[in-house]
């Protein structure tokens, strides 16, 4: 056994977009890193969509951003179309999306973690794990060689036992034209983890020159696009549209004609599909009476002539998937220059997992990304910081990084997986987050900058900098709130040019904003601020007063899951014992083993009654004493 000369304090397995922010999150943290890839010409590929962000996804982003994560600056490094999702519902949903330059994004990302100090790149396949009483000691790649380490983390995407599906067509790889990995996942399996099949997939890549764009309505940038990350202040590259159209009776009946040639129909793949994000047979399956579904086209890079094909994802013999294309209006001279596929991969139950993402198994492991049974560049991304944080604070013998539920996405996120599991493709939604009134994009790095501070991945300036947009929010409000706006001639023409009503007696400027016809921007003209505000200060005012009967009450309600959060469960606890829980309870909740009364409160199944008999059993248990 050959081992390497230098022992590290943390290696990353695979360099997606989980693996990208484990490593550097650990390495920004003063550890010693080593970031595995099968393939050092793809670090943070994009194998699907050309874009970051999205409903819910785009909360993730910033938070990523707010905590020191990489994944919002070098997506506006590499950005082409820039898009605010639901403008027309509250502040709450807002939510940022990209179209980015793949080869573009995966470039930039290599170069910040070439320049990364404390973090060494290697292309290896990663191969089985060394252990030692249960304890994280090192891994050994497919060469023999050894690495020793204090912590992995195993961000392995797609690979684990990858399979491409493409029709009755199946290729051992964890990307098309990639290699998949065979020996970790039998590690793995070996080791006793829980292990299940998941099943994604992407759609055909088509040449520019040979669509019709005419035929698609064009969907241009946002005129004035704002930056991911809450440090750009430069947005460089081109912005280019993208196409909408849609399939028709005829594409439905090609998918019909011919769905026992599909893999996913054809009965080769096994793992479970994405709900959220199906395939086209699936729609013409779940859907049978749905005449067309949306196509859209999207530039996969400024130079370059491939079409994401978003909508025609499928699983189809690749004469079938010409055909499927071709029947939309404006691709029936289409070439496809990669076809569509789907992909099966192992996963691991995140029921497994602690709240610092490391296994319950073995000391020292973390998992994040599509291991866990997630889907999206975003949750993976998310993740990958959450462990390489928490890889990073056992090597240091620092306390664990735990974001709540009333903290971030993130928070939300990872409590879902490691109290509630998944058998398929998880994908966060803004519905998940219960207060997502204050967890909104546009205050990530107010609500995080001090932990991510602490953590030593945000610097003191840009700390400093949130301090001070909060300082002058919270001076504005009480002004807003203490003003008295007098029934003047000047002040009624005024809001009766802004079409609401006039006033006839002296109201406080509070209740003029909170309006739906006045905002802020317009009010300070006639009642200016005492000093210069900063643009981000003056929209927090605006949204802190107009929402401020919701954002009392999601306090209020922040503070009763606190109070249950407070309530820990002793880990000798024994739930056999717990007289009145049902078995299946006493099973999950053995397995589970959660942290609080409010985590127990999460579990699937959970009743009000079964938490007032675990309070009280709780409160009664007393803790065997060490012996002497």
């Amino acid at each position: 056994m050959n081992l390497n000369y230098k022992s590290y304090d943390v290696i990353v397995i695979g360099a997606g977009h989980a693996g990208c922010e484990a490593a550097l999150a650990s390495a920004r943290m003063g550890c010693q890193t080593l970031l595995l890839t099968i393939d050092m010409d793809k670090i943070a590929s994009m194998p699907c969509s050309p874009s970051i962000g999205g409903m819910a996804k785009g909360q993730l982003v910033k938070e990523i951003d707010a905590l020191g994560g990489q994944m919002a600056k070098i997506s506006d490094s590499s950005a082409i179309q820039y898009k605010t999702l639901n403008t027309r519902k509250g502040p709450a949903v807002h939510s940022t999306r990209t179209q980015n330059d793949k080869a573009l994004y995966s470039k930039n990302m290599k170069a910040v973690i070439e320049k990364t100090k404390n973090l060494d790149l290697k292309q290896a396949m990663a191969q089985e794990l060394v252990l030692e009483n249960n304890v994280t000691k090192g891994i050994i790649d497919n060469t023999g060689f050894e690495y020793s380490t204090k912590a992995v983390v195993i961000a392995t995407g797609t690979f684990l036992k990858g399979m491409v599906h493409i029709g009755s067509s199946r290729i051992e790889a964890g990307r098309a034209g990639e290699f998949s990995s065979i020996g970790l996942a039998q590690n793995l399996a070996d080791i006793g983890f829980n292990i299940g099949r998941m099943k994604t997939g992407t759609p055909p890549r088509l040449h520019a020159d040979t669509i019709d764009f005419s035929q698609f309505n064009i969907h241009s940038s946002s005129v004035n696009p704002k930056p991911f990350s809450f440090s750009t202040t430069d947005i460089s590259n081109p912005m280019l549209p993208s196409f909408m159209g849609h399939t028709n009776p005829d594409t439905r009946e090609v998918v019909r004609k011919n769905l026992k040639y599909s893999a996913l129909y054809g009965g080769h793949i096994k793992g479970k599909s994405a709900r959220y994000c199906p395939s086209f047979e699936d729609k013409v399956v779940k859907f049978p009476d749905r005449d067309s579904h949306h196509v859209i086209l999207e530039y996969e890079g400024i130079d370059s002539k491939e079409i994401y094909a978003s909508g025609l994802g499928n699983s189809l013999p690749l004469d079938i998937q010409y055909k499927l294309v071709r029947s939309v209006k404006g691709l029936e001279e289409a070439k496809i220059m990669r076809p569509a596929y789907a992909i099966e991969y192992d996963y691991i139950n995140p029921l497994e997992l602690s709240f610092a993402l490391e296994t319950k198994k073995i000391n020292g492991l973390f998992l994040a990304g599509q291991i866990n049974g997630t889907s999206g560049y975003e949750e993976a991304g998310a993740q990958g910081l959450w462990a390489g944080i928490n890889a990073a604070c056992l090597v240091q013998k620092r306390d664990p990084f735990i974001l709540d539920r009333s903290q971030g996405y993130m928070g939300v996120m990872v409590d879902d997986l490691i109290t509630k599991g998944t058998t398929e493709p998880y994908r966060m939604f803004t519905s998940r987050a219960e207060y997502r009134l204050l967890l909104r994009e546009d205050n990530a790095d107010l609500r995080l900058s001090q932990i991510g501070n602490n953590l030593g991945l945000i610097n003191d300036d840009t700390l400093k900098l949130c301090k001070e947009i909060i300082r002058q929010t919270q001076q504005e409000i009480k002004r807003i709130k203490k003003k008295v706006v007098k029934p003047t001639k000047s002040v009624n023409d005024f809001l009766i040019a802004k079409g609401t009503n006039k006033i006839k007696t002296g109201v406080k400027l509070e209740q003029l904003l909170k309006r739906a016809e006045l905002d802020y921007i317009s009010l300070k003209k006639i009642f200016p601020q005492q000093e210069p505000i900063l643009e981000r200060a003056e929209q927090q005012i605006e949204i802190e007063i107009k929402y401020e009967g919701y954002i009392k009450r999601q306090l209020n309600e922040i503070k009763k899951y606190k109070d249950l959060e407070k309530i820990n469960i002793p880990k000798t606890f024994n739930y056999t014992n717990a007289h009145g829980l049902s078995n299946e309870l006493k099973e999950k909740l053995t397995q589970i083993l959660p942290k609080s009364l409010g985590q127990a409160s999460r579990i699937d199944g959970m009743t009000p009654a079964a938490i007032s008999v675990l309070m009280v059993a709780i409160s009664a248990f007393h803790p065997p004493k060490n012996k002497a």
